[in-house]
């Protein structure tokens, strides 16, 4: 195991690498087609990494938001598309999702009035954003749960025998 670097301001795929207490020498061993130089380069910001390199670092340093992280703030259309997704603690993420379920419960009926003639008014449009906004927040806590699911797995919290993850 190599020492931990004192250097400042270190991007997430160094930190993650360190936090497995490997060296650049034996992450490359690990990820098998990456050189110890290309790893420096990508955690020195002086390349960015490339899809595939992600998911190999998120699967050999057992952190799969390095995934989210990338398409959130590196891949241009994901900048655009994909939400930041943060780690939080199961209870928060239940706690949250229950709350987002409980207030569409009660928007279900408005959504129906809005929707069921295939158009939205200029009397329905602000109801339909906030639903919107509230479907968006679901959507959230759903991909906050399955990174906690993520994460516990490739850190050996739960097995995934006991866990079956659909496609």
């Amino acid at each position: 195991m190599g020492r931990k670097s004192i250097r400042e301001n270190k991007n997430i795929y160094f930190v993650s690498r360190e936090n497995t207490g490997m060296t650049r020498e034996a992450a490359s061993n690990e990820l098998g087609y990456i050189s110890a130089d290309r790893i420096e380069k990508i955690e020195n910001e002086k390349s960015a990494p490339h899809p595939d390199e992600v998911l190999a670092m998120a699967k050999a340093y057992k952190n799969p938001s390095l995934c989210n992280y990338y398409c959130s703030h590196e891949c241009p259309i994901g900048k655009e598309y994909v939400p930041e997704v943060e780690s939080k603690a199961l209870e928060k993420i239940t706690l949250e999702m229950l709350a987002t379920l409980n207030t569409l419960s009660a928007e279900k009926d408005r959504l129906i009035e809005i929707t069921v003639d295939g158009t939205i008014s200029e009397d329905e449009i602000h109801d339909f954003k906030r639903i919107k906004e509230h479907l968006s927040q679901m959507s959230l806590a759903i991909n906050s749960l399955n990174l906690w699911v993520d994460n516990a797995i490739a850190t050996g919290a739960v097995s995934t025998a006991s866990i079956k993850r659909p496609d």
